[in-house]
């Protein structure tokens, strides 16, 4: 991608900028230079927004499932005829391959169609009256305007998995990209103007800082607010929206274990590691960041995994490698602060552990590290790291791997290898995590719920489950005249 062209804001279905004409300068990790500039959305932008989707609502929310369907349909079909433009603004914005990007179109674009098929698929119960002079009736309807909150890690699909379910329930929604990486949100928004989804349904702001969440969570037309980042701001979230009693959706932080248990096939293993660890540079909130490896085998997996990690291609996004850039300098930074700490506290670095330098690129491009013999009290194993840095410590027993597993806070997502089926159910309904990859290092799919437990979260996205999200239901007790 290249060019200054500006993009807009979309609200109650124009193009526009900010009130106050303010920009924000949207950046290439890999190279720092700016791509375009978008609107720095003011609280009266962010209100109307909200106005427009207040307005939506009665006309979209009346509409029947399959016309709302048939609308999906269209924009499923025209994201899928776009996937690789959107693909390359995800490489843009963001950094990451463009495998991985085009990964990711189509892992958003699976949340578009399932939540279409949905759509009519939002079904009442009659619950047999205690009398005859009674009928009882659960109905479902759509709970109002929502809003969602997307992170930049995964520009496209965070937005998909919000938005799919909204508009096939029958919600309108008023969506917030992250500031690093607004453009491919914008480009979706065409796609969806394109494919007919009429104005106010759907608007998609750019702004950075608080404002946002405040605005929305103190209008009371605001039903539902979606959030996917951090647990802080998700705390903070969560007391703003005592006030109206808004519904929330939250994934939040993690801080995801990895077992290897004595009997894995260190082979899956190995590779189910390096993708758990290292897609999207490490920049995924169910990135393993903590391996607790079987001690039987510890030395083997150590050398294998460290010796893949090590073969693993570092460049620019564009040009496809394994692993790209981190998104800023205050990354990287922190990615350099856990291999030093971890170091200090008696870890051996058995590949990576620098920044290299590319021509002509930022100095983002930290290598495929691992560290072996960490230690609980280390960084790289109480914070989550989002980069391209693994640790792998031992452990003796089934029980010690899960109690250090569960050790913190953190519930989003959790990994376990190994072959005998009695041992990995007991280790599985034992962790505390809302997803476990047994022998699968990217559990991931538009059809399964996704979200965590504890300080990783509240409800569930993706499958039928994520209907409920955005659905109230009413009872109506009738009596027989």
């Amino acid at each position: 991608m290249s060019g200054q062209v500006r993009a807009l804001n979309l609200i109650a279905g124009e193009w526009c900028g900010a009130a106050d004409g303010q920009t924000i300068a949207v950046r290439d990790p890999a190279t720092d230079e700016v791509i375009t500039e978008v609107p720095r959305a003011t609280v009266a932008d962010i209100s109307r927004a909200v106005d427009a989707a207040a307005a939506a609502f009665p006309t979209w929310s009346r509409l029947a499932a399959p016309e709302r369907r048939r609308v999906l349909r269209r924009v499923v079909d025209l994201v899928e005829s776009h996937s690789e433009e959107l693909a390359r603004l995800v490489t843009a914005e963001n950094g990451k391959p463009l495998t991985e990007a085009r990964a990711e179109v189509a892992y958003g674009l699976g949340f578009l169609d399932f939540a279409a098929d949905e759509a009519c698929r939002v079904y009442g119960e009659t619950i047999p009256a205690s009398t005859a002079a009674k009928r009882i009736f659960v109905t479902r309807q759509p709970v109002g305007v929502t809003a969602a909150i997307t992170p930049w890690n995964f520009p496209f699909a965070m937005i998909t998995r919000k938005l799919g379910p909204a508009l096939a329930t029958g919600c309108t929604q008023v969506v917030k990209p992250a500031a690093q990486t607004p453009l491919t949100a914008l480009h979706l928004a065409g796609l969806l103007v394109e494919a007919g989804v009429p104005a106010g349904v759907v608007n998609v702001v750019t702004t950075g800082g608080p404002a946002f969440g405040a605005t929305v969570l103190a209008d009371p037309r605001v039903r539902k607010v979606s959030f996917t980042g951090s647990t802080e701001v998700g705390q903070w979230l969560v007391a703003r929206s005592a006030a109206n009693m808004t519904r929330l959706s939250l994934e939040l932080g993690g801080q995801a274990p990895l077992i290897v248990l004595d009997d894995a096939d260190l082979d899956v293993a190995v590779a189910g590691a390096i993708r758990a660890k290292f897609r999207n540079t490490g920049q995924s909130c169910i990135a393993a960041n903590r391996m607790y490896v079987a001690a039987a085998v510890y030395d083997e997996f150590c050398r294998r995994f460290a010796a893949a990690a090590a073969q693993l291609s570092l460049g620019a996004g564009s040009t496809d490698p394994d692993v790209g850039p981190l998104i800023d300098d205050a990354a990287v930074d922190k990615v350099a602060q856990h291999v030093d700490d971890a170091i200090a506290k008696g870890g051996t670095l058995l590949c990576g552990g620098k920044v290299r330098d590319f021509p002509s690129r930022t100095n983002r491009f930290f290598e495929p590290t691992v560290i072996r013999d960490a230690t609980d009290d280390m960084l790289v194993f109480t914070e989550e790291t989002f980069g391209p840095l693994a640790a792998i410590s031992p452990f003796r027993t089934d029980e010690e791997a899960v109690t250090r597993a569960n050790s913190l806070p953190f519930g989003l997502a959790a990994y376990v290898f190994g072959r005998d089926a009695t041992r990995l159910l007991t280790v599985v309904e034992n962790l505390e995590s809302g997803v476990v990859g047994v022998n699968d290092g990217a559990p991931s799919t538009p059809q399964a719920p996704f979200g965590g437990m504890r300080l990783s979260g509240i409800g569930r996205e993706g499958g039928r489950y994520v209907m409920d999200e955005y659905l109230e239901t009413k009872y109506i007790s009738y009596g027989m005249a």
